[in-house]
């Protein structure tokens, strides 16, 4: 009997797998996105996109809907109801005593830059992204200033219904 080989998935591959996985908890149907932070190989902490602990869900009471007015005069729309899923991970690891100093974050899209600026001073070395964040370029370059490595899955770009 002839068996064909299994293709085990690159560790890349695995960790953003499981993010998928940590997604499925979220609780903003605009982004429902998952965070995995990983050191050796081994899962730290997650977190996922939701409301802070007490406080109504948008699956629940709809989005909080805020404009945000660019430089460029370009508008976008953001749900500012939920925490992101890298805070809630970094949080996490808070909470617990974890330190994350030398992890990988494995996560959706690009952080924006205030997940940004967490992710560099909790010390994390790189980053893995299944795609790129379509405001992500402010934060693209923030990693690349402080020697984080920044790496894609896939280059296309996320985007959201009513983005603008």
């Amino acid at each position: 009997m002839e068996t064909t080989p299994h293709a085990r998935p690159s560790w890349d591959d695995y960790f953003i797998g499981i993010t998928r996985a940590v997604a499925e908890r979220a609780t903003c149907d605009r982004g429902r996105s998952g965070c995995v932070i990983v050191r050796d190989k081994q899962i730290l902490v997650t977190g996922y996109v939701g409301s802070p602990k007490g406080m109504p869900h948008c699956d629940e009471v709809g989005h909080q809907m805020k404009t945000m007015r660019h430089e460029d005069g370009t508008e976008t729309k953001h749900c500012v109801r939920t925490t992101h899923a890298e805070q809630n991970a970094i949080v996490q690891a808070a909470k617990r005593g974890v330190s994350i100093d030398g992890s990988t974050v494995y996560c959706k899209m690009t952080p924006c830059t205030t997940c940004a600026k967490m992710i560099i001073n909790a010390g994390v070395v790189r980053i893995v992204c299944e795609k790129r964040y379509h405001a992500g370029s402010e934060s693209e370059e923030m990693f690349r200033q402080v020697g984080i490595e920044l790496d894609y899955i896939d280059e296309s770009i996320e985007t959201y219904e009513n983005q603008k």
